[in-house]
């Protein structure tokens, strides 16, 4: 079905008299037009009208017409509000009639995030094309690994040609990079014929640094009362402030409605700083389930700090997203994992009450001391739902953030990573893998960019240096020499998945496909309950979760961590069953479908045995009768 274009305020609309032009510009007192048409240039001049707008109608204008404006006899620039740059954010910008396109998901149904499991992935990297069309071909396959929302990394235009989507500088335009005007909506399209949701990661704190041309529309979309790790905050809150919040606010819009997005995944919110009556996340939350309904959406937070006012409803004072990820169980995992806690992971020890306090009560750091800011970090869980908490033992930052983008798997043993995967996918919080996890991808995901500036080039790889430097281990001389150079192509392309994996590694393929299906099937498990659910110690290293059900049962998970554990007697109530009932082993990750030794009862008739490095998972059920 195709749709009609709907006004975006700013930008070029497409409508039968021919194309209105509309840009805010307060500071300037000329805007020209230029129309650039088979090597020629026609000069249009706007009418300056009301708050610093300027607006036009060129009437032979139409899709696929390039444009860009005159400040004041300075340019020529690109569109603010661009929906696509042919030849990227220092070129022209062209005319997008969004009612072209035909769209095939009209009996796609409304998500939450109750239920979900998120996938996170990187367009560029995900194929070896890198493109939206190529994506779409293996979406089938996410939906058959029981995947139900792709969580894609931002896709705003940004200089160069291969980049994380962090330094997008055309917010609405969706790089050319990952293909034509239309390719992300054939995506959309795609996941939403197979079964999948779409949520994207937007950037609101910053833009890049390399072909942002909003400060020469107008200086005011940047603050100079706030700072961030990667350049000048936005304005949300100052002179002007209210056209920028307008801006911002309805690229978020945009997303939802003209590409029929799921949501948002918003980027580092605590460097969104805003110290009005209403907090810009809290009208943007608002606005984009105006906008979507009867339609539901997904609205993920990341914020460092773990404030829980950003999933807090907002006729509670609160910003109304539905999720954050949570930091805090990723360190706890990444250190369990590989035995360090060096740099920010320093207060984690990955014990196994770490993951009891998480799984039980969100955050570990409610407001406790943190030595790594020097000051209390985390505010206080209540009632919030566990699928409010995003778990994962790594992501794009994380594995980032390593040596050489080493992903997990590549740190520690099959064993360990087994052991704690299960405990990230069966317990009651929102689970998220990375792109490759499912297969136990050998590429690395390492930090990539390419600016024409060359000298921006060095400044980031040695930026990018400094920071992991904070690790002990990537310190020394010898380790930052192995650090990839981000603007070398062969950073770039060494991080494309090879999906012939999913074959070579199959039994790592089995363990994610299998450990989803009984998240997805098992009716305790995806009751998403975390209070009716507790933990106990069996040794410094091993521990058990039980989770109660008056209905279908109770279900048990056992994880060591450690060497086995001959666990007898039990002076342990959580392992005792229900009257009249036994424990049935349902799943362990010592199957050989998992490269396992042996499926052994752990239960023997007077204590448990628990291999170690492993995990069981468990059902109450009644005792037969003979």
């Amino acid at each position: 079905m195709k749709e009609k274009s709907q006004a975006i305020g700013l930008g070029a609309e497409v409508t039968q008299e021919g194309v209105e032009f509309r840009v805010w510009a307060p500071q300037r007192k000329k805007v020209e037009l230029l129309i650039e048409e088979k090597g020629k240039t026609e000069q249009v001049t706007l009418e300056k009208v009301e708050n610093g707008y300027f607006a036009g109608r060129v009437e032979r204008a139409g899709h696929g017409t390039l444009y860009r404006y005159l400040l004041d006899g300075e340019g020529p620039y690109p569109d603010p509000r661009s929906r696509f740059q042919p030849e990227g954010p220092h070129g022209p910008s062209m005319v997008v009639d969004p009612g072209r396109y035909e769209w095939h998901d009209q009996k796609w149904p409304a998500v939450e995030i109750k239920g979900q499991v998120i996938y996170e992935m990187h367009i560029g990297t995900f194929t070896p094309e890198g493109t939206f069309d190529a994506a779409a071909e293996q979406l089938a396959e996410l939906k058959e690994l029981g995947v139900t929302v792709l969580e894609v990394l931002p896709v705003a235009d940004f200089a160069g040609r291969w980049n994380w989507g962090y330094d997008g500088v055309n917010l609405y335009a969706p790089t050319r990079n990952y293909g034509d005007a239309e390719a992300f909506k054939r995506f959309v399209d795609t996941a939403h014929a197979v079964g999948l949701a779409v949520i994207l990661d937007v950037v609101y704190n910053h833009l890049g640094p390399d072909g942002n041309y909003l400060y020469c529309f107008a200086r005011n979309y940047f603050s100079q009362k706030y700072k961030t790790d990667w350049g000048e905050a936005i304005n949300f809150d100052g002179p002007d402030s209210k056209e920028v919040r307008e801006y911002f606010i309805g690229n978020a819009l945009y997303w939802v409605k003209e590409f029929h997005l799921d949501g948002l995944r918003i980027d580092a919110t605590q460097s969104i700083f805003d110290e009005s009556k209403i907090h810009i996340l809290a009208e943007l939350s608002q606005r984009l389930r105006e906008t979507a309904r009867p339609r539901k959406i997904i609205l993920i937070g990341e914020n460092e700090p773990q404030k829980v006012i950003n999933i807090t409803p907002v006729e509670k004072g609160g910003y109304g997203l539905d999720a954050l990820w949570n930091d805090d169980f990723h360190h706890s995992a990444r250190v369990a994992l590989n035995q360090r806690h060096e740099g920010y992971f320093a207060d984690y020890r990955g014990t196994p009450q770490e993951f009891i306090s998480e799984i039980k009560r969100g955050f570990l750091y409610q407001g406790q001391y943190y030595s790594g800011q020097e000051h209390g970090r985390g505010t206080n869980v209540t009632d919030e739902p566990a699928d409010a908490f995003v778990v994962f033992n790594q992501n794009h930052d994380q594995i980032g953030n390593t040596l050489r983008g080493d992903r997990i798997l590549s740190l520690t043993s099959w064993g360990i990573y087994k052991t704690l995967t299960a405990l990230m996918l069966l317990a009651p919080q929102t689970p998220m893998l990375f792109m490759g996890q499912e297969f136990g991808a050998s590429t690395p995901f390492t930090f990539f960019v390419d600016f024409k500036d060359k000298k921006l080039n060095k400044l980031v790889y040695q930026g990018r240096k400094e920071f992991i430097s904070q690790f002990k281990s990537f310190a020394s001389p010898e380790a930052q020499a192995l650090v990839p150079d981000p603007a070398a192509e062969s950073t770039f392309t060494s991080c494309k998945l090879n999906f012939a994996e999913r074959e070579t590694h199959a039994s790592i393929y089995a363990f994610h496909k299998d450990l989803l299906k009984i998240r997805r099937e098992d009716p305790v498990i995806a009751a998403q309950d975390r209070k009716n659910l507790d933990g106990a110690l069996l040794s410094d290293k091993a521990f058990v979760l039980r989770f109660f059900n008056q209905e279908e049962g109770d279900r048990l998970l056992l994880v060591n961590l450690g060497q086995d554990l001959d666990y007898c007697p039990v002076p342990e109530p959580l392992l005792a069953p229900l009257p009249g009932t036994i424990w049935k082993m349902l799943w362990t990750s010592e199957d050989p479908r998992y490269d396992g030794p042996s499926v052994v009862e752990p239960w023997n008739g007077k204590g448990w045995y628990i291999p170690g490095s492993s995990s069981i998972f468990l059902r109450t059920e009644p005792v037969s009768k003979k």
